[in-house]
């Protein structure tokens, strides 16, 4: 009998949406879901008819709560538990080369390792009541494996008190800190997360491919070694029908048709 997998695909034109389905857990990101999401990310970023990727809760309390911590405790062997550890930099990565926007629809909170799976997202959308945090340090663990994601998002002192504290934020204070793109209330957040999404798909997948690629592999090249990559990557931008495209478009006043070349 096939194992149901823990993450839900569902595809809608070109927008794909991932539901992290484990309620019973919190939708704990334990090895299985680890995989099931892996999985399912690689399988949308290899569809060229998808252009937004939005990743979702089933439950509308929490977005997860985090790394399985009863697994931080089980009896298997230390180099099994190491060897496991390496399903969170691949989801980071995954995210980050997929060459399509990923938005982190978080209707509940985002809590421990689901913070840093949201920050490796391109977007935040938020419900009003939604906390953030890495309540770790509570139990008697540091946030390893997402602080490099924190450090690169939240201004340090806030980072280090986030992560040496436990303490949780709001989504208003998370917005405040830039963390989050919109905040709204539940009876809002369906139709902000649509018009967020329909914008971006809107636009030309091969452009937003190259640009968010281009974001990815500049993140922490030396300034003259970035500005060199980029000139380069916007010389090829203007070998692409995308670009005439786009100008035409706008000069004729109508809608562009993405050419995807």
């Amino acid at each position: 009998m096939a194992v149901k997998s823990k993450i839900r695909y569902e595809e809608r034109g070109s927008l794909v949406t991932l539901t992290l389905d484990d309620p019973a857990t919190k939708n704990a990101l334990a090895d299985d879901m680890l995989d099931d999401l892996l999985a399912a990310l690689e399988r949308a970023s290899g569809d060229d008819s998808v252009r937004v990727i939005v990743l979702r809760s089933s439950d509308p309390k929490v977005f997860s709560s985090g790394g399985n911590l009863k697994s931080f405790i089980d009896d298997r062997p230390l180099m099994e538990k190491y060897a496991g550890l390496g399903r969170f930099p691949r989801l980071y990565e995954v995210i980050a080369n997929t060459g399509k926007p990923v938005v982190c629809a978080a209707e509940g909170d985002v809590l421990a390792g689901a913070f840093g799976l949201a920050l490796a997202c391109d977007f935040i959308v938020a419900t009003d009541d939604a906390k953030f945090g890495c309540p770790e340090i509570n139990v008697g663990v540091f946030p390893f494996m997402i602080s490099a994601l924190i450090y690169r998002s939240v201004p340090r002192s806030k980072a280090n008190e986030l992560m040496m504290t436990g303490e949780l934020i709001s989504a208003s204070e998370a917005s405040r800190l830039d963390i989050v793109n919109r905040v709204v209330p539940h009876e809002e957040f369906e139709s902000t997360l649509e018009a967020l999404v329909s914008r971006l798909a809107s636009r030309s997948p091969l452009m937003m491919s190259l640009g968010k690629n281009a974001l990815t592999a500049t993140r922490d090249m030396p300034f003259s070694e970035a500005l060199e990559y980029l000139r380069a990557q916007l010389a090829l931008v203007f070998t692409t029908e995308d670009l005439g495209e786009g100008v035409r478009a706008l000069l004729e006043k109508r809608e562009p048709e993405w050419q995807g070349k």
